[in-house]
């Protein structure tokens, strides 16, 4: 089922418990704005417009701290915590519901033109300063730890080597249907303290 599409300033409120307003969120938020300015300057990349596009990605760079190629594609609900840093290369390919945090890159290791940045799936959180690089593939649901260097689709290889494991032991092999990772609300995540008299 297609993610709905959210307004931009309604995913940093739902993400970031720290604008306290819709006005604070849009003024003041790094990744909002890095995100806006990619949008326009993906539009021109796409009507061949490449100079304007890359002086709206250097005008992004310079405003925002986040480097967003303007043939990078990027899909709904799209959210950048603390911009600063985030690296995104030109043939990357980003799913729906993707958060992302301060420091990240989806990086190429090719110089030939050529599919050479990351593919990543859809409600997938990267850590801060993780690095994901070539043209490898992160799947639906999950998670990259922060620090984490990403270099192989290391899913796929997964289920590939558990399907080999069952096949030795008899097991009959079924497809599962990968869950939804819950949804937390960030009042879930404080830790509450109790203070000793």
């Amino acid at each position: 089922m297609p993610a709905e599409e959210k307004d931009d300033v309604d995913i940093v409120l739902e993400r970031d418990p720290a604008p306290k307003s819709r006005a604070e969120a849009l003024l003041f938020s790094q990744g909002l704005h890095a995100i806006k300015l990619h949008k326009m300057a993906h539009r021109m990349y796409l009507k061949k417009r490449y100079k304007t596009a890359r002086m709206i990605n250097y005008i992004s760079r310079v405003l925002t701290g986040a480097d967003i190629h303007p043939g990078a594609i990027v899909g709904k609900n799209f959210f950048i915590d603390h911009a600063t840093g985030v690296v995104i290369g030109e043939t990357a390919e980003i799913g729906d519901n993707v958060s992302i945090y301060q420091g990240v890159t989806l990086g190429g290791i090719a110089t030939e033109k050529k599919k050479r940045h990351p593919t990543i799936g859809n409600n997938v959180v990267i850590g801060a300063g993780a690095t994901i690089l070539g043209p490898i593939t992160i799947g639906d649901n999950v998670r990259v730890g922060a620090g984490s260097v990403v270099v192989k689709s290391s899913l796929s290889e997964m289920e590939y080597r558990m399907e080999q494991i069952e096949k030795k032991l008899g097991i009959k092999h079924e497809k599962l249907p990968v869950p939804e990772p819950p949804r937390i609300k960030p009042s879930e995540l404080a830790c509450l303290v109790e203070e000793k008299h």
